[in-house]
């Protein structure tokens, strides 16, 4: 079983959230609530790595922890 950090973004006008899986690009997707977000990117992350496996290509790891910072300007 692999593991991988999500970012969850809010939509501006509150209407759900976008997910982002830094360690692999281009995965993305979006859900209404934090719950179907979550679900959908486990959907996302599985079809990714399915057509990675299914094409022979190397399925990305996760070499370090994200690190998610504010920056002043």
């Amino acid at each position: 079983m692999r593991e991988y950090t999500v970012i969850l973004e809010p939509d501006a006008e509150g209407r759900g959230y976008t997910v982002l899986v830094p360690a692999l690009p281009g995965c993305i997707t979006q859900g209404g609530t934090r719950e179907e977000a979550l679900s959908r990117a486990r959907e996302a992350i599985a079809a990714y790595i399915d057509s990675l496996e299914a094409d022979g290509e190397p399925v990305p790891e996760e070499q370090e922890p994200i690190q998610v910072l504010k920056v002043a300007v």
